[in-house]
């Protein structure tokens, strides 16, 4: 059944100016659609508006959620001066800028607040933005970050422990239908078949913007055509390629590519190369799937396949080469070999051991053998005396030679899996400490015993 409503068409509005997304965008809290789980009675960013006052915060979440709105309703809540940069287009210039606004609105008559709003705040780089600690330390302007990347890693840690980081979910189907709604109630264009609305939402795939501006796409072809209701057949008609296929459950874009990061572990090329296509169907960055290629790789196949990680590399440099869709052809290629690839872990266990290692431990002198003397004085000073230059040994192995700091035991970090090529390196690894154990009971088989 269709909604209906009476159409006005979009050139006869006299707001027409000012594109959908803009005209229906949310003026108070209670007309956010989405996010209760922040925004919601007794929510963590709920509180915050309530309390009266503002503080720094990273909205994080992907596009199309509502991030730019829930940074102006701030600014509104606390009768606030709203600075928006766009960290694509802005830089040194634009953050200077900032800081004289808000020092004028703290000294001028009416001694006003200021929220400086950076959209994709994890575009500029760390000079960029270290450039706002001083002044979200002494107060001049409270910080909001949006950013569709996860800050853990794209913000740096000064700026992100001044921050409190939320959260925000793609919109349900639920939310989106509810924009669909309150666009027709504005009449922003005319009534649409129930199919037709379940297909836009699923298209949107949580995307409020990406939604509003089909609808605004739809409206104006719906006038010039003079059409009553919009129809799922003459949908399909009008957007053609651009209608690409969604799931109606909306998942998330990090679950996404944690499904095929899981594919890839658990050596399913089927599974995996559906999740690619997903993505890629979906809009993906092409080059951000590259990138994680290259860590599973690395985390995930390691030394069992060295192979793996130089044809990750290479379908990266070939997607650079050839864009898409060609160049998509060797991720999927990649992809493949990865699920396919014999699987260790024991290097990034080994390096996430060793990291842990250090950080708890002692800071331990490095033994003078293995030092470096370029000096006269550092060799008087005994710097490299006594180190055995391995290439001068039997078999290219100083055997019971030590290469740790003095005291500290054998750690043991990497343990090679009995796969692919870790299979041979475990064998050498063991060879070795027969030799070195041989060389510590004064039988060194390296020097002839």
């Amino acid at each position: 059944m269709a909604t209906r409503s009476a159409f006005t068409p979009p050139a006869a509005q006299a707001s027409n100016h000012q594109p959908l997304a803009e005209r229906l965008r949310p003026r108070t809290l209670g007309e956010v659609i989405g996010q209760q789980h922040v925004l919601g009675p007794g929510m963590p960013l709920r509180l915050a508006f309530e309390s009266g006052r503002p503080h720094s915060c990273i909205l994080w979440g992907p596009p199309g959620v509502g991030k730019t709105t829930i940074a102006r309703l701030m600014a509104d809540a606390f009768d606030a001066q709203f600075i928006s940069i766009s960290a694509v287009l802005g830089g040194v210039k634009d953050i200077r800028e900032a800081v004289e606004q808000a020092q004028a609105a703290r000294d001028g008559l009416m001694q006003q607040r200021t929220i400086v709003f950076v959209d994709e705040v994890h575009r500029f780089n760390k000079s960029q933005q270290d450039a706002f600690l001083p002044h979200v330390e002494s107060g001049l302007f409270t910080f909001i970050g949006a950013t569709t990347e996860n800050p853990s890693f794209e913000v740096n840690s000064a700026l992100l422990s001044r921050a409190a980081v939320y959260v925000l979910q793609p919109l349900s189907e639920e939310d989106l239908k509810q924009i669909v709604a309150l666009a027709l109630y504005e009449q922003a264009f005319p009534a649409i078949e129930s199919v037709a609305i379940d297909r836009l939402v699923a298209y949107a795939d949580g995307d409020a913007r990406r939604l509003l501006n089909t609808l605004e796409t739809l409206a104006m072809a719906a006038a010039q055509e003079k059409l009553t209701e919009i129809t799922d057949v003459w949908l399909l008609k009008v957007l053609g390629e651009r209608m690409r296929r969604y799931d109606k459950g909306g998942e998330q874009f990090y679950d996404t590519i944690s499904a095929l990061h899981k594919s890839v572990r658990g050596s399913d090329p089927d599974a995996a190369l559906y999740w690619l296509v997903r993505m890629l169907d979906g809009g993906a960055d092409p080059r951000y799937m590259a990138r994680r290629l290259v860590r599973m790789a690395s985390e995930d196949i390691g030394l069992a396949d060295p192979r793996a990680l130089r044809l990750a590399l290479d379908a990266s440099e070939v997607y650079e080469r050839l864009g898409s869709p060609e160049g998509e052809l060797a991720l999927a290629e990649c992809v493949v070999y990865l699920a396919v690839a014999p699987k260790s872990n024991a290097v990034y266990k080994a390096y996430n051991a060793a990291r842990a290692w250090v950080k708890r431990d002692g800071t331990r002198p490095v033994p003078m053998h293995l030092r470096n003397a370029p000096t006269q004085l550092m060799k008087q000073l005994d710097y490299g005396k006594g180190y055995r230059y391995a290439h001068d040994e039997e078999g290219g192995f100083a055997a019971g030679e030590n290469y740790l700091p003095e005291g500290m035991p054998e750690p043991g970090f990497y343990q090679p899996v009995e796969r692919g090529l870790e299979i041979k390196i475990a064998q050498k690894l063991r060879d070795l400490r027969v030799r070195n154990a041989a060389a510590g009971d004064g039988v060194d088989p390296g020097n002839g015993g």
